[in-house]
């Protein structure tokens, strides 16, 4: 078995960096692309193969995924690809791996979902935001009495158009619920509002804290039976949320409209304050424990390449036969001491604190 892993869109910043730590892993390695010569450039950098596909196109992305033990889609935009390289993949006897993904793609797999999925895995999100955030929070849950987790993830990262209208269409309860927290066992609607101007470990200096419920977080809740959870979306200035809020408002425009918008106000963030991203957790005890609140903590200077290391470790995991059958999200099916272990060795971690045993 060659465990031949095909990466389409590796020639993106997500996918260049999981060619390269898939082939530290020494696993062999399809570099696939629209552009040859970009695909061509990354695969003679990591002596792999190189080869041209197009995966909206039904004969180029089956010839891609012919041969390959795993497909890993670094490519987008999300809203577009849904669940077609996944049913490209699995039709080719492969499992599969989505960088990005999210619920809708999930959702659009289970619709009618192919007879390949009860032999082969099919992960979804396994990148920093959604797929980290929620994994390594769940070190924190080794069975301590938890009460209530607070999460905090962000930063200042450029965005490119296409990510700028994905995040545009994260709206709704197939995504999760603005200002909400978990409380007593449901979502609790219009529970918290926005923190401004406050200083986080990990985060460089001021910055604004916008409550989102996740769908990631709801189902890390839920199963962990935490009484409370919080859970933030952080910006380095208002840019961002000014520029979503506008866009969202305009409710008779598609959003590649305001996708421009996006991207300078991320640009600009990166102008003021520079790249840096992280992922932060507090868990606070149950009162009469006597136990101290522990935390845990993630720094990188970029969120994309990031995510690229990620989704290499779940492909590896997936490869190696560590992911059972079907359908899952990359935060609720891999082990976090696992992977917290591969990135406390990885260079594009700059921090990584890890709760005390």
């Amino acid at each position: 078995m060659t465990r031949l892993v095909g990466v389409l869109g590796g020639a993106g910043a997500v996918g260049r960096t999981a060619v390269e730590r898939l082939r530290g892993f020494g696993l062999p390695v399809r570099v696939g692309g629209r552009d040859l010569a970009r695909a061509g450039e990354v695969a003679r950098a990591h002596a792999a193969e190189a080869v041209m596909v197009d995966l909206f196109d039904d004969a180029s992305l089956a010839a891609f995924c012919a041969g390959c033990s795993v497909v890993l889609n670094c490519a987008g935009p999300s809203y577009q690809v849904l669940d077609r390289v996944a049913r490209a993949a699995l039709e080719a006897g492969a499992g599969y791996v989505d960088a990005a993904g999210d619920l809708v793609a999930a959702d659009a797999l289970a619709q009618n979902p192919p007879a390949a999925l009860a032999r082969h895995p099919a992960v979804f999100s396994a990148g920093l935001m959604p797929g980290l955030s929620g994994l390594l929070p769940r070190l924190l849950l080794d069975g301590s009495p938890v009460a209530r987790l607070d999460v905090y993830v962000g930063g200042s990262v450029e965005i490119s158009a296409a990510s700028a209208v994905d995040a545009l269409l994260t709206r709704g309860p197939k995504f999760g619920h603005a200002l909400a927290m978990w409380r007593d066992g449901r979502v609790a609607p219009h529970s918290l509002a926005p923190l401004r101007s406050i200083t986080l470990p990990g985060f460089r200096g001021r910055v604004h804290a916008v409550p989102f419920l996740s769908t990631e977080m709801i189902g890390l809740a839920s199963a962990a039976g935490l009484t409370e959870l919080r859970n933030y979306t952080v910006y380095a200035t208002d840019n961002l949320p000014q520029a979503f809020a506008t866009a969202w408002a305009d409710e008779g425009q598609p959003p590649e409209a305001h996708a421009d918008a996006i991207v300078d106000a991320a640009q600009r963030d990166v102008a003021a304050h520079g790249r840096h991203y992280a992922v932060l957790a507090y868990a606070r005890p149950r009162v009469g424990s006597g136990l101290m609140p522990r935390r845990v903590l993630l720094r990188t200077p970029d969120s994309y390449p990031l995510s690229g290391v990620v989704s290499a470790v779940a492909a590896r995991q997936v490869a190696l036969g560590s992911v059972i059958p079907g359908a899952h999200f990359a935060s609720e099916v891999l082990d976090p001491e696992a992977v917290a272990k591969e990135l406390a060795a990885d260079p594009l971690v700059s921090e990584l604190a890890l709760p005390s045993r």
